[in-house]
């Protein structure tokens, strides 16, 4: 059962609570609400948590009640939906966006008997957990293919916001692109949105009058993929297979898949086993995964692409292993070293070969 919320329906909803008897509450589905910072159309983040929102409905259907709340900003009006949410009788709330954290930690504080789970954030309570995946880890096999397919040697990153989950992302692209090409550059244009279709298509624009030929992206929408495709230019999709909207630009898209996770948590809260702590799964666990290859990816560079995954998943590479030199020359991560979770946890600089 799903209830699409509304700020009018969870004050209503928090009114009749407490006509509801103990017995009533106890045999009452588990709530489970969910807060997106997109629209559950955008074809990419938002669509993709709200697919496991969905997968929970299927996997456990009448012992949950599962809402949500699309488009809200990421800021104060975070919290009151959060505190609408829990009055509301979510016992479980997943905060989707990195910049619903700090709202999160303070309503969590305010309700300990409720569970909040937060997705690529880093602040952590008893009633308060975190949830991530290693999207950086797909990237290094976008930018395999890109350094391979790339004529011009420059690839154009439609960024959201310098955020360490986009900072990762970006570098793992660069640095692996320059595996193959050790010149290859990766320009960045910041659109200060998760999801504006027009604010992204003026962005893919901008990028390939500058000189890119192949588009990536850390935002919502297919505008980027479609204007690269209007053009004849190559791109990537966005945390869902976008293939649908650019066919013949598409080489392919990372694909978040927050199933598996969201029926893991619900089950936990389910049977009382639920507790705080830290996911971070990718490429191996499958919450991160490579949609199919476009017709423009030759043989021979899925090859290679297949090989960058393949040695992810058996812990052979890391991404963002060393040498890796930043923007200034500055020697970051030495020969030998990998980066820790820790330190890609709160990266907040760039390897050499990005401008942004």
């Amino acid at each position: 059962m799903t209830a699409i919320i509304t700020r009018r329906s969870l004050v209503a909803g928090a009114a009749a609570l407490p006509l509801a008897g103990a017995r009533a509450f106890a045999q009452a589905p588990l709530g489970v609400g969910f807060i997106y910072v997109g629209p559950t159309g955008d074809y990419g983040w938002t669509h993709s948590h709200d697919l496991g929102r969905k997968a929970i409905e299927a996997e456990f259907g009448p012992k949950v009640k599962t809402s949500f709340v699309e488009n809200v900003a990421e800021g104060p009006d975070a919290e009151r939906v959060l505190r609408q949410l829990a009055t509301a009788g979510n016992k479980l709330i997943f905060a989707t966006s990195f910049g619903f954290m700090n709202p999160t930690m303070r309503v969590a504080r305010a309700l300990p008997n409720v569970w909040f789970e937060h997705a690529t954030g880093y602040q952590r309570s008893a009633n308060l957990a975190t949830y991530n995946a290693r999207f950086y880890e797909g990237r290094a096999v976008c930018g395999t293919i890109a350094g391979h397919l790339s004529k011009t040697g420059t690839a154009g990153y439609i960024a959201s916001f310098p955020i360490p989950e986009v900072v990762m992302g970006i570098s793992a692209f660069t640095l692996a692109a320059q595996k193959v090409n050790p010149n290859f550059k990766t320009k960045v244009l910041w659109v200060s949105t998760w999801y504006d279709p027009a604010k992204e298509a003026d962005a893919a624009k901008a990028l390939m009058d500058q000189g890119c030929d192949i588009l990536t992206q850390h935002t919502d929408s297919p505008a980027p993929l479609q204007a690269a495709e209007a053009r004849g230019m190559l791109g990537f999709g966005q945390a869902s297979d976008m293939r649908t909207y650019a066919p013949k630009a598409q080489l392919t898209s990372i694909v978040d898949d927050w199933a598996p996770y969201y029926i893991r948590r619900v089950g936990m809260a389910l049977d009382g086993s639920w507790k705080t702590g830290d996911t971070w799964d990718g490429l191996k666990e499958g919450a991160v995964r490579i949609a199919p290859y476009g017709d423009a990816v030759p043989e021979n560079v899925r090859r290679e692409a297949d090989s960058v995954k393949d040695r992810i998943i058996a812990g052979t590479l890391h991404p963002l292993a060393g040498p890796i030199k930043d923007q200034k020359g500055e020697l970051r991560v030495k020969d030998g070293e990998q980066m820790s979770d820790e330190q890609l946890s709160k990266m907040d600089w760039y390897p050499a070969g990005v401008q942004s």
